[in-house]
């Protein structure tokens, strides 16, 4: 597996971002600029959930204090214990619960308030840990499915995503339902690029998945990484996921507990004993 530091990742290219792929004379012609810089709070990251408290309906609070936040270009990844509010602090984020207190904000603009298909509209792409892709369709009907909100040419970025994982070109024909594990999950993940998003947010993305799978996941999340996406995952294979990040955040009982980059919190002796298994 990559264990590159964002440093080491290159160039970024926005290819897979909103910088549209066209068709020019039947050749793909990829624009590599990077999505413009935005003028939001003075060094503030471009997605943040900032000192978040909240829950479900008219539930307790899940989340106490929590902050969430990921730059433009780089892999934020959370971690902790089961039940310590990790996918609870994502769908925060994403707006899927309420927000009692503190607020989310991306790119500057506050949008604590908007419904989860408005965030999307404003670059956000979620992809859930189950029941992420319509099982009875094939992969490429997939991919076309997650570029509902679009109103070009939807074949470019398809294409890309085929290079980005080969083996869906492959079996593009195929009834999604019929993949193995780690190839459902690159369908997943390709459709959630199909809206040619800012941010993509992943929940377990190698839940159910054998060791060899998980490391091309992640190689390839780096690769979705280097195109400018900023990327905020949550995984409990957290070792090996603090590897490929660029910011850590360990959670327990819904307040975060350590905050670093990822190779610091590798490092950090009380974060191995008590996360990392030693």
């Amino acid at each position: 597996m990559s264990n590159n530091s964002y440093d080491a990742r290159g160039n970024k290219d926005a290819s897979l971002g909103k910088d549209p792929t066209r068709a020019v004379g039947g050749a793909i012609e990829t624009q590599k600029t990077k999505h413009a810089p935005t003028k939001g709070v003075a060094g503030e990251p471009y997605l943040i959930g900032d000192a978040m408290s909240g829950g479900y309906g008219q539930g307790p609070d899940i989340l106490h204090d929590c902050t969430i936040a990921v730059n433009e270009g780089e892999i934020a990844v959370i971690v902790g214990p089961n039940g310590a509010g990790k996918s609870t602090a994502m769908k925060a984020v994403f707006g899927m619960l309420n927000v009692r207190q503190g607020a989310v904000r991306l790119g500057g603009e506050d949008i604590t308030n908007l419904t989860p298909q408005a965030r999307v509209a404003k670059g956000m792409a979620f992809v859930p840990q189950t029941s992420n892709i319509f099982t009875s369709m094939s992969v490429e009907e997939n991919l076309e499915m997650g570029g509902f909100l679009r109103r070009d040419d939807l074949q470019g970025t398809i294409e890309q995503i085929y290079d980005l994982f080969p083996i869906l070109k492959e079996k593009r024909n195929q009834a999604a339902g019929e993949l193995s594990g780690g190839q459902r999950q690159q369908v997943a993940v390709g459709r959630a690029l199909m809206t040619q998003p800012k941010v993509l947010m992943l929940d377990e993305p190698t839940a159910g998945v054998s060791p060899i799978v998980m490391d091309e996941l992640f190689d390839r999340i780096i690769e979705v990484a280097r195109t400018g996406i900023s990327i905020l995952m949550v995984e409990q294979n957290a070792r090996q996921a603090l590897e490929i990040a660029d910011k850590g955040y360990v959670l327990v009982q819904g307040a975060n507990r350590f905050t670093d980059t990822g190779q610091a919190l590798l490092n950090d002796p009380e974060v191995r004993k008590s996360f990392l298994g030693g």
